[in-house]
């Protein structure tokens, strides 16, 4: 990575305001899953241990510009301290009158948490002057937030224009593994995707076919390229809209002697309900009023082979309906497979992130990405905006 990072700068006596991607779930105003806070500790206490004051920034969920009281990061001060073993003062706006008492205030050593940075309207449309009040909190700006770093936001871009900005160990990080899969991947390299629409992944699907040895599809996407090659899907999910560019993808694939690997049996229910009659049917029997839910056990097999044998996985997105627990087996098997792979394994994406952590092997991963948009975006070739902005070494 050739951007600057803390270590390039002096933050001696200095107040730096730090972007992290705290956007954690909350239960009863407590933490449930504090994954990606403890992914930030790192830059935290470098720059605390260093003398600097620091001022964190984050969102959390999308209150759409308006202050909605149950997505205060209050809590998130609160667990914050409880991590780092001391105090977390705590701003009631982010960028207001409140946050520059708290800068005038804090001292080397100390640390801060601003208000929910998407309570205002100017976050996402990044205002220059809620970029400007930003800056005006601290000396140097710093993005630890790759969660978030694919938004040209007023916190996230626009901020690093009137500040002196460099990235964060997190972020360092992020950019260092995911330039290691895209650039110089050891083989065979395995790309497993899943999600709902094959629109989502399709510019990324298209670099990464390029470089990989093996992509295995799952998830609603799975169901446009079945039927871009010939399979009646039933009522399943399908981007009728996207069928020509998945057959293309197909055609791509077959033409560069890549192995693209489709279900060969699925889970189908009759309704989308958590409470659905299921069964498992060969892709060439699905039965007209029903839908695919779930990759079947024989493509699980086939499938945690083709895993096995790699010496690099990239997964992005579940491989079933993974909120119901009786369609989320395809995923948790999957899952295990990467998690015992011999192999540098890198996983991004909110449910996938879950469900290997469900299986008590997230230990055993390579890395676990913070930014599942932000990971695919940068592996499609795109300059992630908030990355883009910092100074060069």
């Amino acid at each position: 990575m050739n951007k600057k990072t803390v270590r390039d700068i002096d933050v001696q006596g200095k107040k730096v305001l730090l972007r992290v991607d705290f956007n954690v779930p909350l239960e009863n105003g407590e933490v449930t899953d504090d994954t990606r806070m403890v992914c930030a500790l790192p830059t935290i206490r470098y720059l605390l241990d260093n003398r600097a004051a620091v001022l964190i920034m984050t969102h959390l969920g999308r209150p759409k510009g308006r202050v909605v009281p149950e997505m205060s990061t209050r809590p998130l001060a609160k667990h914050l301290g409880f991590l780092l073993g001391q105090e977390v003062l705590f701003a009631g706006d982010c960028g207001g009158d409140e946050s520059a008492r708290v800068s005038s205030e804090i001292k080397p050593g100390q640390v801060a948490m601003l208000e929910n940075s998407r309570f205002y309207p100017g976050e996402e449309k990044n205002d220059p002057e809620l970029a400007r009040r930003l800056a005006g909190l601290a000396d140097i700006y710093v993005n630890d937030a790759f969660g978030a770093a694919h938004r040209a936001h007023a916190s996230t871009e626009g901020v690093a224009r009137f500040l002196p900005a460099v990235a964060g160990f997190l972020l360092e990080k992020e950019l260092r593994v995911l330039s290691e899969i895209a650039d110089a991947p050891d083989r065979p390299f395995v790309v497993i995707m899943g999600g709902a629409k094959i629109s989502d992944k399709l510019p990324v699907m298209n670099r990464l076919m390029k470089k990989v040895d093996a992509l295995l599809i799952g998830g609603g996407m799975a169901n446009t390229l079945l039927k871009a090659s010939g399979k009646e899907t039933g009522k399943s999910l399908v981007e009728e809209d996207r069928i020509a560019d998945a057959d293309s993808i197909l055609r791509e694939a077959a033409a560069a002697g890549k192995e693209m690997l489709l279900p060969g049996d699925v889970v189908a229910a009759d309704k989308f309900s958590a409470e659905a009659q299921a069964r498992v049917v060969q892709v060439d029997n699905i039965p007209a009023d029903w839908m695919i839910m779930d990759i079947g056990p024989e493509t699980v097999k086939t499938y945690a082979r083709t895993i096995g044998r790699a010496r690099t996985v990239f997964w992005n997105g579940p491989l079933g309906v993974y909120e119901f627990e009786k369609f989320a087996r395809g995923t948790n098997e999957i899952a295990k497979a990467v998690a015992e792979a011999q192999a540098k394994t890198v996983i991004g994406g909110g449910d996938v992130v879950a469900a290997v952590e469900k299986t008590g092997l997230a230990d055993r991963i390579y890395h676990v990405s913070t930014g599942g948009g932000a990971s695919l975006e940068f592996l499609e070739g795109r300059a992630l905006p908030g990355v883009a902005v910092l100074q060069e070494k």
